[in-house]
């Protein structure tokens, strides 16, 4: 079955990383119930690597901050586009998406769509 996937890297603020789950937590159950298939948020763990660019120094990390990896996956984007409308008119989500009150930088999200290339599951 086809899937479309959006993806985010953003850096956050160890501090905030509880108010980031907490904040991720109740984005994820939005876009669940209005139809998304899987909502993932994982933080940096291993990110000190010699292979490739490092995702510290590509989400351009600043000391005491750590990289958030998220996606949120659907059946093809037309469905993404159906489910991100109804998020978006969600009352829910106005209320947690004030920039001022975000655990990170919003301008230095990074954001795509992507068709779905392979999947081995």
């Amino acid at each position: 079955m086809a899937r479309y996937v959006d993806g985010f890297v953003l850096p956050v603020p160890k501090k905030n990383l509880n108010a980031y789950r907490r904040l991720a937590q109740k984005a994820g159950k939005i876009w669940r119930e209005h139809g998304a298939l899987d909502y993932k948020e994982c933080a940096g763990d291993d990110l000190h690597t010699k292979m490739g660019v490092p995702f510290l120094k590509s989400a351009r990390a600043k000391p005491g901050e750590t990289v958030v990896f998220s996606y949120i996956v659907y059946k093809s984007r037309a469905h993404r586009d159906r489910v991100n409308a109804k998020v978006m008119k969600d009352p829910r989500i106005a209320t947690m998406c004030d920039p001022k009150d975000m655990p990170f930088d919003v301008k230095r999200m990074v954001y795509g769509g992507f068709k779905v290339l392979v999947d081995a599951s």
